[in-house]
């Protein structure tokens, strides 16, 4: 719903004056940047795009934001629209991972046909649309032959959604799925569906080290390799010291000469495993060219829970440190409202302010602002994305916030977000129209 202190309406040209925009996601900077990151400007929207970017006080005219932040659309480089919104009919029944993996097999077996997932999908976008999001990346059950109906759902909603919501998706499912011709059927379906291969391995046992492992990890890359595609895969999901799957796959895409993009989620072990080990690791990866995407809530709600016990980590992977090392890091929501996270409304704002608290990512703010926009944009290839730039889309979030501190202090749920230059009135989905679909009374 389009608030109270935005008009709902805006000339087709007009300038948005004294503006604050985080200079990480500028192209270009015309003015420096505050202590927090932040650039005073004047923008100036013509036809639904950025025409021109000025110091503050250039522009004769136009509506005067009073310092109020500007940030591009968020764009969202990890969930599971297809699990979505599963929590009434399948909780998790002690919230840790394992009764996660526990009510998603079940889930699975009952649920999960075209008529099930579509719904709930649909209503994930239309969460992160009313947030401000503008590009999507979603992973997909893909036990194959099974996972034929969240591929189909997710191409008929990647047509219907265009203009509103770019989207891609990546196959979920274990690495010893991708053997034998099951393997290659799901990595067809993928690349004819112009997707990422994606699995997942827990790693759990120290098993990265062992020759079957490092086998069906090349066969892996090799069934990518074949037909052209980007990689991202969920690794390390766990507290245990001995699951260096990381490393794996830094050491397999160095070796094998991989060229496209791979982009690794989670890596929660290199935390808890030592300084050396790690630092090695985040070296690899560095050399590889990895992408890395961490998913803040999710990893704090599952990661350390223990009945009785006051968790003793964080659940994150070590994001100073793979910027540092020149790694590209990005926030995702995860999991909304299903087994793995009982919470989660696919508000990007809220992963970023969520992020800033867990990860202490203030005082400097640095560059942070960007891995919820611009950063995520480059390791997707989400083009015209995550970047208030001259020609760009004037795809923007306005808030109120002068400081972070503002930002960060409050929900900012009366942000005003613009698409194509014009306010977006909608309103969030009520949480009562899955009622029926989700069997719930």
């Amino acid at each position: 719903m389009n608030p109270s202190w935005f008009p709902t309406t805006l000339p087709p040209d007009i300038w948005l004056r004294n503006v604050q925009v985080p200079a990480a996601v500028l192209a270009g900077v015309p003015e420096p940047a505050d202590v927090e990151g932040l650039v005073r400007l004047d923008l100036r929207i013509t036809a639904g795009r950025i025409a021109a970017i000025a110091g503050a006080g250039t522009a004769p005219g136009g509506i005067d934001l009073d310092r109020g932040q500007v940030w591009p659309c968020f764009v969202d480089g990890h969930v599971h629209l297809d699990k979505t919104q599963t929590w009434p009919r399948q909780p998790n029944p002690d919230g840790t991972h394992a009764g996660a993996r526990s009510a998603v097999t079940a889930d699975r077996r009952g649920y999960y046909s075209e008529s099930d997932i579509e719904p709930r999908f649909d209503f994930g976008l239309r969460c992160a649309l009313s947030h401000g999001t503008a590009a999507i990346r979603t992973h997909l059950d893909s036990y194959w032959p099974d996972a034929r109906a969240h591929w189909a759902v997710f191409r008929r909603l990647r047509e219907a959604w265009a203009g509103r919501i770019d989207l891609q998706a990546v196959s979920i499912c274990p690495l010893e799925r991708f053997a034998g011709d099951d393997g290659v059927a799901l990595a067809d379906e993928v690349a004819d569906s112009q997707g990422i291969l994606g699995m997942t391995t827990t790693g759990e046992d120290g098993r990265a080290s062992s020759p079957e492992f490092q086998a069906s990890l090349d066969r892996f890359f090799l069934l990518a390799e074949q037909r052209g595609l980007s990689l991202d895969l969920h690794l390390d999901e766990t507290g245990d010291a001995s699951s260096r799957a990381l490393d794996a796959v830094a050491r397999t895409a160095v070796r094998r000469g991989f060229k496209a993009p791979i982009q690794v989620g989670h890596v929660c072990s290199l935390s808890v495993q030592t300084e050396a080990e790690a630092r090695a690791t985040i070296g690899l990866c560095a050399d590889a060219g990895l992408h890395v995407i961490n998913l803040p809530m999710c990893n704090m709600y599952l990661q350390g829970r223990q009945a009785d016990r006051t968790p003793r980590w964080r659940g994150i992977t070590m994001v100073h440190e793979f910027g540092s090392a020149g790694v590209p890091v990005s926030f995702a929501s995860d999991n909304c409202r299903d087994p793995f996270y009982a919470y989660g409304d696919y508000d990007m704002m809220e992963v970023y302010r969520e992020a800033v608290r867990i990860a202490q990512l203030d005082h400097p703010f640095g560059s942070w602002a960007a891995s919820v926009t611009a950063t995520p944009a480059a390791s997707c290839r989400f083009t015209d994305r995550g970047r208030i730039a001259v020609g760009a889309p004037a795809d923007l979030v306005l808030f109120r916030a002068r400081s972070m501190t503002e930002l960060l202090a409050r929900p900012q749920s009366d942000r005003a977000i613009l698409r194509a230059g014009k306010p977006l009135n909608v309103s969030l989905p009520d949480f009562r129209e899955l009622d029926q679909a989700l069997a719930v009374a």
